[in-house]
């Protein structure tokens, strides 16, 4: 069985893409086989985007575990001021993201692999990520503590969880980190979840 938090070129394809408003812009996203939320824009993914709004000192914006790019893109094309990083480790959805760029019209917004921040050479001043959750706790804690690395002081870290998923040990874990944790909102199980550097 392939998961999407894994790299693997054997899987058969099956593009297709859908429409989506969030709050008021419309995107068209491509997806495939192999990929998270490949029929639509996942429940919690679009919670986090019309939860969250990004301060105008935010320059530099990371999106973890991209995916096919809903989150980094839907910031770059609602922000075109900031410039905004996608990184994920499955190539298939980095491709995905490559095209869903193109086809919204994007051109501040950067895609790369990296497992984790494993490539990254940046820092940032907001990382935002819907987090593996199946990949187990290990690496969303590892998100996290490396996370905390990357952002400049003063930096955000965003999250979606839910509850059933880990969401009041995922608070516990960044407290850990960060020394502070906020519960942004609540809503049909999903929390979104920052905290500052």
């Amino acid at each position: 069985m392939s998961h999407y938090y894994t790299n693997d070129s054997t899987l058969d394809h099956k593009v297709k893409s859908y429409d989506v408003q969030i709050k008021s812009t419309s995107f068209r996203f491509y997806t495939d086989l192999g990929v998270f939320s490949k029929d639509n824009l996942d429940y919690g993914t679009k919670f986090l985007l019309e939860t969250i709004e990004l301060e105008s000192n935010i320059k530099k914006v990371i999106d973890m575990g991209c995916g096919y790019g809903p989150i980094g893109l839907y910031v770059a094309k609602t922000y075109p001021d900031k410039k905004v990083f996608l990184y994920d480790v499955n190539q298939r959805a980095l491709d995905l993201a490559q095209k869903n760029k193109i086809e919204n019209n994007i051109t501040n917004a950067e895609i790369a692999q990296s497992f984790l921040f494993e490539n990254v050479k940046i820092n940032v001043d907001a990382i935002i990520t819907n987090p593996p959750i199946r990949a187990g706790k290990q690496i969303v804690f590892r998100l996290y503590e490396e996370a905390y690395g990357v952002l400049n002081q003063g930096g955000i870290l965003y999250v979606v969880i839910q509850k059933k998923q880990g969401a009041p040990s995922s608070v516990k874990k960044l407290e850990e980190i960060f020394g502070q944790c906020s519960i942004i909102e609540k809503n049909k199980g999903y929390w979104i979840l920052s905290a500052k550097k």
